[in-house]
C-alpha cells in the first residue's frame, strides 16, 4: 500500500514544490496577526475534545486499583471535612503498609489534588466526584501543554512548540493519563511550570522567575517525589556558573533549595507518625534487581517507549531528534538524563507500571518535535518522499499506539460495579466490608465503604477487628462458597453475593 501511494504522488507531484508551498502558507499564517493564539485555542480545544472520550467511566478502567486509592483520599475530605495532614481512604487492611489500619490512614503524596478535587466536588455538585476528577486531570494536562509550547517556542520558535504541545496533547498514551484520577497529571504539570520558569530566569537573571521555579518544583515533589528529577537542569545551570562552593555560598540559591526541599522533608517527618498509612515503598527502586538487565531494557525501552507511546514508527523520528540535540539543547539534554535517571533509579516501578511513565512525556514531545522539524527540512534524498514518510511515520505512529491504548478505557468487570451498588443499598453507611478481590481496592471502592480488599486473616479475627459484612463477585472461588453457608445471605445474583457476617443462614 506504502508503495501504492509513492507511486501515485511521484505520477502527480514530480516537479512540483507542493509541500515548499504549504511551507510558505504555514510560516505566513504562523507570522499572521492573533495567528498564535487562535491556533493555541484551536490545539487546546481539540485536546479537550479528545480528552472528553468516556470521561463518564466509573473507576474500574485500568489501574482502578491505584484510580480507587486517590479518589478514595478525595472522597473521605468531602465527607469529613478537609484535612491535608491526615488523609484516609478506605481500605484498612494491611495488605499496603504490613500493618492494621483502623482510620485508613492514607500518607503517599502530600493530597494537594485531593483537597482540589473535593472543593469542586462538593461545591458544584452537578458532576460526580469521579467526573470531577478526570475533568480536573483534563484541565492540568491542558495547562502543562500550554507550557510544553512556551517551552518549545522559547528554545526553537513558535513552529516548533506547536508541534512538541500537539505531540504532547494527542500522543495517544497520553491522552489516557492525562484523564485518570491519578496524581501524576498535576505534578507532571508543576514540574513543567517550573522548567518554563528556569528558562524565563536564564534569560533575564529575574529572581523572581527561579523563586516561581522553586516553588512550582517544591509543590511537584509534594504531590509525587520523583518529580525531583526535573531539578537536574535547574541543578546543571547552577553547578556550571558557580560550582558546589559558589552555589552553596549563594544565600538567594541556598533560599531557593530551602523552598524545594523543606517541605516535602516536613511532610515525610509527620508521615512517620502513622506508619500503618505508609504504602511499602521500597520495592520501587529495584525490589526485584530487575535495574539494567535485559527485561528492563525490553519492558522500558522497547514496549513502553518504543511500541505503546511511539507507536513503533514514532521511534524514527524520536531517533533523529535524539541525534541533532545541539546548540540551545542543554535543556534538552538534561531533561533527558533526568528522564534517564527516573527510570533507572525507580526501576522496579517502571517496569511494572506503565503509568510512571508519565513523568518523561514532556521531554519526549520536546525530542519528537525537534526530530519532525529535522526530517522535514533535512537535504536527504527526493523532498517529496522523505516529507511524506514523515506524514506516514507519525500517522502509523499515532494509530499502533491508539490500538493498545484503547483497551485501557474497557470496564472488563462491570460485576464490581453492580456489586458495590448493592452494598452501599443493603449496608449501613457505617458499616465495614470485606470486598474480595485479591487486594485491589477499585472494588472495595465501589462500596462506598471502609474495609478490607481482601480476606487477610480467618474470617473470625476480621469479624472480631470489626467486618460485618462480606462481598464477592467470584462466586466459585471456595472461600466465597464456604462462607455462603456459614453466614446470612442478603443478597445472591449471578455475579455477586453480599453476606452479613453477623447473622447465620
Amino acid at each position: 500500500m506504502l508503495f501504492g501511494f509513492i507511486y501515485f504522488f511521484n505520477k502527480k507531484i514530480k516537479n512540483t514544490s507542493i509541500f515548499k508551498e504549504v511551507n510558505k502558507k504555514m510560516t505566513n499564517v504562523l507570522k499572521a496577526k492573533n495567528a498564535e493564539f487562535i491556533i493555541l485555542f484551536l490545539i487546546l480545544f481539540l485536546g479537550l475534545v479528545v480528552r472528553l472520550y468516556k470521561i463518564d467511566n466509573p473507576i474500574a478502567d485500568w489501574h482502578s486499583f491505584r484510580q480507587a486509592d486517590t479518589a478514595s483520599v478525595t472522597r473521605f475530605f468531602v465527607q469529613d471535612g478537609i484535612n491535608l495532614l491526615m488523609p484516609r481512604y478506605h481500605d484498612i487492611s494491611r495488605v499496603q503498609s504490613g500493618r492494621f489500619n483502623p482510620q485508613g490512614y492514607r500518607f503517599v503524596e502530600f493530597p494537594i489534588g485531593n483537597a482540589i478535587h473535593a472543593f469542586f466536588a462538593k461545591k458544584f455538585e452537578f458532576f460526580s466526584l469521579e467526573k470531577w476528577g478526570r475533568l480536573l486531570s483534563v484541565f492540568y494536562g491542558l495547562i502543562t501543554g500550554t507550557f510544553v509550547y512556551l517551552i518549545g517556542k522559547k528554545l526553537y520558535g513558535k513552529k516548533f512548540g506547536f508541534i512538541a504541545m500537539s505531540f504532547f496533547l494527542f500522543l495517544p498514551f497520553n491522552i489516557y493519563f492525562t484523564r485518570v484520577i491519578l496524581p501524576e497529571p498535576l505534578a507532571v504539570m508543576f514540574a513543567v511550570i517550573s522548567l518554563w520558569f528556569f528558562l524565563v530566569y536564564k534569560d533575564n537573571q529575574d529572581f523572581k522567575m527561579l523563586f516561581l521555579s522553586s516553588l512550582a518544583l517544591s509543590f511537584g515533589i509534594l504531590v509525587k517525589p520523583y518529580v525531583i528529577f526535573y531539578g537536574l537542569p535547574i541543578a546543571f545551570y547552577f553547578y556550571n556558573k558557580y560550582k558546589i562552593g559558589g552555589s552553596l555560598k549563594n544565600p538567594k540559591l541556598l533560599f531557593c533549595l530551602a523552598i524545594i526541599l523543606v517541605p516535602i522533608i516536613l511532610w515525610r517527618i509527620w508521615m512517620q507518625q502513622f506508619p500503618e498509612g505508609i504504602p511499602f515503598w521500597k520495592w520501587t527502586f529495584n525490589g526485584d534487581a530487575i535495574r539494567f538487565k535485559p527485561a528492563f531494557w525490553r519492558w522500558i525501552f522497547g514496549e513502553r517507549l518504543g511500541y505503546l507511546i511511539l507507536g513503533v514508527w514514532g521511534v524514527f523520528p524520536f531517533a533523529f531528534g535524539l541525534a541533532d540535540l545541539r546548540r540551545k539543547a542543554d535543556v534538552i539534554i538534561t531533561s533527558l538524563m533526568g528522564a534517564f535517571l527516573y527510570t533507572a533509579v525507580i526501576a522496579t516501578a517502571n517496569v511494572r507500571h506503565d503509568y510512571y511513565q508519565t513523568f518523561i512525556i514532556p521531554v519526549i514531545c520536546l525530542v519528537l518535535a525537534k526530530g519532525v522539524i529535522n526530517l522535514w527540512h533535512i537535504k536527504y534524498g527526493t523532498e517529496w518522499v522523505r516529507k511524506l514518510l514523515v506524514v506516514f511515520s507519525l500517522i502509523f505512529a499515532f494509530l499502533v499506539s491508539a490500538s493498545q491504548i484503547k483497551e485501557f478505557y474497557k470496564i472488563n468487570h462491570p460485576e464490581i460495579i453492580e456489586a458495590g451498588e448493592a452494598v452501599d443499598r443493603l449496608t449501613p453507611k457505617n458499616a465495614i466490608v470485606i470486598a474480595a478481590y485479591n487486594g485491589d481496592t477499585a472494588f472495595l471502592y465501589q462500596t462506598k465503604r471502609r474495609g478490607w480488599p481482601v480476606v487477610e486473616l480467618p474470617i473470625n479475627e476480621l469479624i472480631d477487628e470489626g467486618a460485618s459484612y462480606y462481598t464477592s463477585v467470584n462466586l466459585n472461588d471456595a472461600q466465597t462458597q464456604e462462607f455462603m453457608k456459614e453466614f446470612r445471605i442478603l443478597e445472591k445474583t449471578n455475579t455477586y453475593v453480599v453476606l452479613d457476617l453477623k447473622q447465620t443462614p
